[in-house]
This record gives C-alpha cells, sequence and structure tokens, in this order.
C-alpha cells in the first residue's frame, strides 16, 4: 500500500511544476514512509510514496514499461501477479522488477482496457499513456482503496486522499453541503461524491479516462451479478472453503510476515485459522480489548488465540483513549463520523507498526456477503410482521435480533416496535431493508445548518443510489438486493475506509481482506438464500466451515457488532478539551452546524456527563463534535500542518526521479 498523487495539465496549460507534486506527495508521507519518486513530462506529473511489502529494494514507482512510454502510480496489491506475470513473459514481456506493480503496466500494454478485469487484488492507480496523452485514474472492484481527483482550471489533480489536493495550492479547503448532509445520513458520502467541496471520488470497479482535454470518460468494469446455483450445503461449504482457502494464501504472499486481526468473532476467526495454516512462519494476531464491558470481547478473543495458537498482541481502550486519538482519527479519515469505532482501530494499527509487522489479514466483509449483520433479519422480520400488521408476536423477534442494545423491557416496549413499523406494508419499496435506518439516522440532520438541511432530499439520495445499482436490481430477492445496497453504500466509503484503508495506511499498515476477493464475492453471491439466512440464524455456510476448525463456542457465538464509548468519551466528567471548538462563539461562526440545536444537545450531553439517552443523540453528538474538528484541521491547522509535512519529504529518500519534459529549468 502506498500514496499517489498527481496531475494532467489540460492541452494549452503549461507542464506540471515539480515542487507542487513534492508539496502534494508530502502529505501522504504516512501511506508511504519507504520512499517516493517523480515522473513528469510536458503534460503529466506522478508520485509516489511507498509502503514496502513486495521486492523490498526493486520496485520503487514511478514505474514504466520497456520503452518508457507507460507510466504508473500504484497504490495497493496485485494478488495474482505471479500468474500474470508468468503469462505475460511466455508472450515476450520482459521486467525489471520482481513486484506485483510493473505487471499492471504489462497488462494494460498488451491487453488495454480490459487488463483492470484481469487483476486480483485492492488498488487504486493512475496510468499515463505518453503515446496517445491518455490518463487513467482506476479503482478496485468493491472500493478498498481511495482515489480522489478534481479539475482545476487548466489542470487535473488526484491524489489517495483530499488533503493532498488542498496540499499543492490550486485547491482551498472548503466542504460540500450536499455530502456532509449524506454523511450525516448514511455515515458517509458514497462515490463519486465527497463531504468536500470538487473534490470527487472514483467510484469503485471504475476507470475514468482523460485525454488533455480534461474530460472524464467513466467506464464501469464490474457490477455485482448474483446468481444463485443450486447445491447442497456440504457443496456450499466445500466450496466456500475452497475459495476462501486460496484467497487467504494470495494474501499471504508478502517479503515482509504478515499478521492477522482476531476479533473474537467468527470471520477474523475462520481467516488467521486458514493463515496458520499456509503461512511460512507462525502468524501474529492483534485484538482490542475495551475497558467498557458492553463492548469487550478479550475473552472471546483469548478462546480464539488458544485454540489457534498464535503469538497474540493486545491493546486496552478506554474512555481517554478514545478522546485522544479521535482528532487524528478524523484528520485521517477526512469525514464526520457518526461512530467513534475508527479510534479503536487507528490504535490497533500503532500497535501493529510498533511490533514491526507492515501487513495484516481482516474479516471484513463476510457480514456482507453472507448475510450477518443485523439489517438483513430486520428486513425479514420486516416482512414477515407486514404480512400480519396486527400482530403482536411477529414484531417481538426483533428483540431477539438486538441483544446488545438496551434492556430487554424496552426492547419489548411499544415504542420499540413502532421505531420499526414506519413504511411497515410498503414492502415493494425498493430501499425497503435500508429505509427505516435513513429515516432514524436522518434525526442528525439537525446539527447541520438550516440551509443545509433544506438543500438535502432522502428521496433525492435514493435516486442516486438506484442511478449506481446494477441493471435489473429491482427485480432480485429481498435478500441480495439489501445485501448489495449495503455493500454500495456502506462498505467502500465507510468500513473499508474510515475502519479501513484510512486508520491503517495512518500507521503505514496495510490490511488485506480474504473475503473481497473477486472469486470470494462471486461464490457468494451464487449461494442459495438458504445457505447464508434462514430464520433468524446467519452465515450459515460460513458457521459450517468454521465448525470443521473451530471449537463450538467460536462458530456457534452470536455476532456481536464493533462498537466503542461515544458519549461518555467525548464529555466526561472533568474533560474540557473541546469547550473551545464547541463554545457558542465557534458554533454560531462556523456556518455549518444549527448553532441553537448543537448547543442544546451539549447541554444535555454535559448534564448527563455523556450518559445519552438514545443511540441517534449519540451519533449526533459525535457527528457534530467530528465536524467541527475537520474544520479546524482543514482550515487553521492545514497550512501548518502541510509546511511541516513538506519539510519531513527533504528528510526521506528520492529512488525515482525521471524528467521528461521536452526543456527543463
Amino acid at each position: 500500500m502506498c500514496g499517489i498523487a498527481g496531475m494532467l495539465a489540460g492541452a494549452a496549460a503549461p507542464r506540471p511544476e515539480l515542487e507542487e507534486l513534492r508539496r502534494m506527495i508530502a502529505a501522504l508521507a504516512h501511506r508511504g514512509p519507504d520512499g517516493y519518486g517523480l515522473y513528469r513530462d510536458d503534460h503529466v506529473g506522478l508520485a509516489h510514496a511507498r509502503l514496502s511489502l513486495v521486492d523490498l529494494t526493486g520496485g520503487f514507482q514511478p514505474i514504466r514499461n520497456g520503452d518508457g512510454d507507460i507510466w504508473l502510480s500504484f497504490n495497493g496489491e496485485i494478488f495474482n501477479y505471479v500468474e500474470l506475470r508468468r503469462q505475460l513473459a511466455d508472450l515476450g514481456h520482459r521486467f525489471y522488477t520482481e513486484g506485483d506493480s510493473e505487471v499492471i503496466v504489462h497488462c494494460y500494454q498488451r491487453w488495454g482496457e480490459q487488463a483492470w478485469t484481469m487483476l486480483n487484488g485492492q488498488f487504486a492507480f493512475a496510468l499515463w499513456d505518453a503515446r496517445i496523452r491518455r490518463l487513467f485514474l482506476v479503482r478496485d472492484r468493491l472500493g478498498i482503496l481511495p482515489l480522489h481527483w478534481a479539475r482545476v482550471g487548466d489542470r487535473l489533480l488526484f491524489a489517495s486522499e483530499a488533503k493532498a489536493l488542498f496540499a499543492g495550492g490550486r485547491l482551498a479547503p472548503g466542504f460540500d453541503p450536499a455530502g456532509l448532509a449524506e454523511a450525516f445520513t448514511c455515515w458517509s458520502a458514497a462515490a463519486p461524491r465527497t463531504v468536500f467541496a470538487g473534490i470527487r471520488s472514483v467510484r469503485p470497479a471504475t476507470a475514468l479516462v482523460f485525454d488533455t482535454d480534461l474530460a472524464p470518460r467513466e467506464h464501469r468494469y464490474w457490477q455485482p451479478s448474483p446468481h444463485p446455483v443450486e447445491m447442497s450445503m456440504e457443496q456450499a461449504v466445500d466450496g466456500l472453503e475452497h475459495h476462501l482457502s486460496r484467497a487467504v494464501s494470495l494474501r499471504l504472499r508478502a517479503d515482509v510476515p504478515v499478521g492477522a486481526y482476531v476479533s473474537g468473532g467468527l470471520d477474523s476467526a475462520v481467516i488467521a485459522s486458514m493463515a496458520m495454516e499456509q503461512a511460512p512462519v507462525p502468524v501474529e494476531t492483534f485484538g482490542i480489548a475495551f475497558a467498557d464491558p458492553r463492548y469487550d470481547e478479550a475473552a472471546e478473543q483469548a478462546r480464539v488465540v488458544a485454540h489457534l495458537g498464535t503469538r497474540h498482541h493486545g491493546t486496552l481502550i478506554d474512555d481517554a483513549a478514545i478522546r485522544d486519538a479521535l482528532a487524528e482519527v478524523v484528520w485521517h479519515c477526512e469525514t464526520p463520523m457518526l461512530r467513534t469505532s475508527p479510534v479503536p482501530l487507528f490504535l490497533l494499527s500503532g500497535l501493529v507498526r510498533a511490533t514491526g509487522i507492515r501487513t495484516v489479514l481482516t474479516g471484513e466483509g463476510a457480514d456482507e456477503l453472507l448475510a450477518g449483520y443485523t439489517i438483513f433479519k430486520e428486513d425479514a422480520i420486516r416482512r414477515f410482521w407486514a404480512r400480519r400488521p396486527d400482530s403482536r408476536m411477529r414484531p417481538a423477534l426483533l428483540s431477539r435480533i438486538h441483544h446488545y442494545v438496551g434492556a430487554d423491557e424496552a426492547r419489548a416496549s411499544p415504542l420499540w416496535q413502532s421505531f420499526f413499523a414506519k413504511g411497515l406494508e410498503d414492502t415493494g419499496h425498493p430501499f425497503y431493508s435500508h429505509l427505516v435506518r435513513w429515516l432514524n439516522n436522518s434525526w442528525t440532520l439537525k446539527m447541520l445548518a438550516p440551509d443545509i438541511r433544506a438543500g438535502f432530499s432522502l428521496d433525492g439520495m435514493m435516486a442516486e443510489t438506484a442511478a449506481r445499482m446494477p441493471a435489473g436490481w429491482q427485480d432480485w430477492d429481498p435478500l441480495t438486493r439489501a445485501q448489495v445496497i449495503e455493500i454500495d453504500g456502506f462498505m467502500s466509503s465507510w468500513l473499508l475506509c474510515c475502519q479501513g484503508d484510512r486508520v491503517a495506511m495512518a500507521h503505514g499498515i496495510e490490511a488485506r481482506y480474504p473475503f473481497l476477493d473477486p472469486e470470494v464475492v462471486d461464490y457468494c453471491l451464487s449461494l442459495p438464500r438458504r445457505h447464508k439466512l434462514l430464520g433468524l440464524r446467519d452465515k450459515l455456510a460460513l458457521r459450517r466451515l468454521a465448525a470443521r476448525r473451530l471449537p463450538p463456542a467460536v462458530w456457534g457465538r452470536r455476532k456481536q457488532p464493533f462498537r466503542a464509548t461515544i458519549g461518555t468519551a467525548l464529555f466526561g466528567p472533568g474533560d474540557h478539551r473541546f469547550d473551545a471548538l464547541l463554545s457558542p462563539q465557534a458554533l454560531q461562526a462556523d456556518g455549518l452546524v444549527d448553532a441553537g440545536a448543537a448547543l442544546a444537545l451539549l447541554d444535555r450531553a454535559r448534564r448527563l456527563e455523556g450518559r445519552m439517552p438514545g443511540e441517534r443523540e449519540e451519533m449526533a453528538l459525535v457527528g457534530l463534535l467530528t465536524l467541527r474538528l475537520l474544520g479546524e484541521m482543514f482550515g487553521a491547522d492545514f497550512s501548518q500542518r502541510m509546511r511541516q509535512a513538506r519539510q519531513a519529504l527533504d528528510r526521506a529518500t528520492l529512488h525515482v526521479f525521471e524528467d521528461r519534459c521536452a526543456s527543463t529549468p
């Protein structure tokens, strides 16, 4: 994993400036602490900051083809590079490195834009074809890695993170009202929208193509294609084990040791068990313990670790740790957050780095692909309830799937059930599975300024979401439709971003996701519903697979969602660090928040010492605070941060420097 940045000059524009490229890549030094490189010609500039995992001494970038007319700045891993390299060598291609990056250049040279479909990996890259003066910005199928761009006058700018686009000096940080409203409704803004004005995100599974007229042409090279195939449970489990085992094997390819996250749950335990079987050296595992017992899974982690026999490293997270790290997490995630859950993962990646491990396997993706989230069960229960809306027994099932929320009596109350009764009988609504959640989350919009609220439409957001979905999606069965909605609107923009790439790469750590291997994804989309969700039993095929290799206490355990303290962590007694940021004067001057609503919520939080009575109040609280932090860091603090980053770059090693301008100053 690395950081990439660069620019494409318009047809009549001056050549890219080297100092501007250096400022941009300096902002991404955390993503690539092992050195940097630059390429420039009369039209394009490419910059790269490298995290070395494969071909440690020879794979520095930007990288080229043999003739030097195709150049690449690449972030990520191509896990099937060994097979592709062998195939290309048989066709006469010659390589000057041993790594995976060069394979992309040769695949493109041989097969053109079809090459993107051949890559099994997690990636975001800029490829420049000087022969035809064309730039490609390409992102992996599920949007595991980020890639942003902006058109500024006669320049196209691109980078792994938005801060690098601002660092060049052509574009000042500012916020997009629609992006903020979407983040406060759905936890994040979905690509191509971001929370920053003028900044776009490349969609997952998409290549943007630019000529020197700077007009984008968008090509979506993959979309989910559910195709259930009739099979027995044993056949389903055998197939899942085969594909998942191969995905783990591919993701163990590295010239450094590979570790694994162990949460105590099913998904990470299965991945860790396969890694232990296949890794050339014993796998070290990493996990989070919480001081708050409501969120702690340390005992469950210990059970998994004892069974697997790994060397385990843990970090204890308490309210003070969340409070201390929150601002830095917001800086790296580049978005307001409605949860504090990215903070423990940020601290965990710091522990990984401290042990000398640079890459870890994780279990993300299993819940989306194999129906592990409660939202899928909610959808099933509500559809069952809608057949008998007057039933008292059917809505009672909802209390069984939210065992981790509140007291039993509260979950059985009419008030609880009325929340899920909204739109109950509108089962034909294409977003039936998610609409209740979105309506509940939208309560947090009260924190945003009235003009931002007035400009946002939930119907408009759903129309945009529908336009991104594959053809025929409204005709899919309800579970499959709900899964793909979750993948589209939550997984890439929140889970793989704020709880994945951003908090891992903040410490130069690469997270790898076997469940998101293309073959695993396609296979899971082929499974019949009954092998994923039957009644209220979830991830059936995966649990049956886990039963072959893990004890019943692990594979039979109910899912506990990953959460962290919010209210008491941010507004506990005796801590006043956020008072100035959230003062009446600061809120009224902000222009982004509704000062009256915000002050009322803050007053309540302080009176209750952070013990907020409901989830949506907590979400609004952390959303308000992280929006203010984001505004400060991309406002008053931004210039100083960028000056420090640029100064640090002068102490880094420049591994590649290629200047092919017609006349160089």
